[in-house]
């Protein structure tokens, strides 16, 4: 009887692994689910075209973060510090620090020919090349703006499209 008893409990755990394993896998689907179907209806795509699952999740986590001039944590960020962090976490590249620098390390490519992960300026305050982001998709960006923080914007709204500067990879 004893015996018995022990092969029961070695099933029930088995089983209860088995199961805590599998519902793990299940809750991952479903972050996945999650995240593709939000940026895919904030950015205007369809669900097919949210596939960097690393990137999106990235962008989750930072989404209304504070600007702080300077800033390189979720206690505030800016717009070239946020894109550091950014390229380092999602695709394991360390960039300039400042907006200044990263512009001058890029390959320039028209505008309707962004590619998510490419680098996008803008001349603001009659500065010139003074704020970056990084392009996503359908004409959105990601960036941490002084008002806003971290947000995702579109290069057709009337203020970012009259300060568009450039946009382009890193060489």
């Amino acid at each position: 009887m004893k015996k018995n008893n022990y092969y029961i409990i070695i099933l029930f755990l088995a089983l209860f692994i088995y199961s805590c394993i599998e519902s793990k896998k299940i809750a991952e689907v479903s972050k996945e689910d999650y995240l593709q179907n939000k940026y895919a209806e904030i950015l205007q795509v369809n669900n097919s075209a949210i596939q960097n699952m690393k990137l999106y999740a990235f962008v989750d986590e930072w989404y209304g973060v504070n600007y702080k001039y300077g800033g390189l944590s979720k206690k505030g960020v800016d717009c070239s510090g946020f894109c550091s962090i950014l390229y380092d976490s999602i695709y394991g590249i360390q960039i300039e620090r400042t907006t200044q620098a990263l512009v001058n390390k890029i390959n320039e490519v028209e505008k309707d020919s962004l590619q998510e992960g490419h680098l996008v300026f803008f001349n603001i305050a009659n500065k010139k090349n003074s704020h970056v982001g990084i392009y996503l998709t359908n004409q959105r960006f990601i960036h941490s703006s002084t008002s806003k923080g971290v947000i995702i914007s579109s290069l057709e709204n009337p203020y970012y499209k009259q300060n568009y500067s450039k946009g382009g990879s890193l060489q």
